[in-house]
């Protein structure tokens, strides 16, 4: 019984959280939606640029213009809402992890949404520009370039995952090392196959031109490399913590030791 009632608590104490993070997205989405056809202009502001004097973007479709801007603000506001989200999935699960389960999930947590958000500017402030250059030049002479906004909205934000899973690179290095599933010294036998992999993801998810390839290639390898540095480091100290705490006692430890014991025990 005490078990049932247990798992009750948990599954309303889940319910509550869960509440509270959808309601803080509400809230951020209600704030947010005045300004939607501003952040969807943000957010065109790249391939705007980038357009032939007077060039514009369409939309093809009735709705379209009401709800693309409409996905942009939802999209923003989970965005905005996301460290309280997060605030909430950790306070529901924390309580059931060790100690030094705490002390390596919290920080790989706020690392992975750091580097997503870093993955995510790095793909508007550098690679939109030069793909968009090179999408607009390459056409031919009297065709005007002229994106469908829906179809722009789902092109940005294929890249906007795609390099925001790439800069987890070093999350998922860091957390496959330190959990023994793959050591150190493999992850460096693999950089061959990782380098290659990395120009295919590049050639998979990018505009068939040789630069943006190469700037969604180029990171994800530095990036594993940064992940194994991090992991040889994590393993190192995790090393040399274990390391001291079965290190034998000298002789003036083990002195010092007994001679506590003792003035504990003679302590009226």
């Amino acid at each position: 019984m005490d078990s049932q009632e247990t798992f009750i608590s948990h599954l309303i104490e889940l319910r509550n959280r869960l509440l509270k993070a959808v309601l803080a997205w509400v809230l951020w989405f209600v704030v947010l939606v005045p300004f939607a056809n501003h952040l969807y202009a943000l957010l065109a502001q790249p391939l705007l640029a980038k357009l032939p004097k007077g060039g514009q973007m369409i939309a093809t479709e009735v709705v379209t213009p009401f709800f693309v801007p409409i996905k942009v603000a939802m999209m923003t506001a989970f965005l905005g809402a996301l460290p309280y989200i997060l605030y909430q999935l950790w306070s529901f699960i924390a309580p059931g992890l060790y100690a030094h389960e705490k002390k390596f999930i919290l920080p790989l947590v706020i690392s992975s949404v750091v580097l997503f958000a870093c993955g995510m500017s790095f793909a508007y402030f550098f690679v939109f520009p030069v793909v968009f250059g090179f999408i607009v030049g390459i056409a031919p002479q009297g065709v005007a370039v002229m994106t469908d906004i829906s179809k722009y909205l789902d092109f940005v934000i294929t890249l906007f995952v795609a390099f925001g899973i790439t800069f987890e690179v070093p999350i998922v290095v860091v957390a496959l090392a330190r959990m023994g599933m793959v050591s150190v010294e493999q992850f460096k036998q693999a950089r061959p196959y990782v380098i290659v992999g990395a120009f295919v993801v590049g050639a998979i998810f990018t505009p068939p031109d040789v630069i943006s390839q190469i700037m969604l290639a180029v990171p994800l390898w530095l990036l594993y490399e940064l992940g194994v540095l991090v992991a040889s480091w994590v393993e190192k100290k995790a090393g040399a913590t274990e390391e001291e705490a079965y290190r034998p006692l000298s002789e003036d430890e083990l002195d010092s030791e007994l001679d506590s014991i003792e003035s504990e025990q003679n302590r009226p």
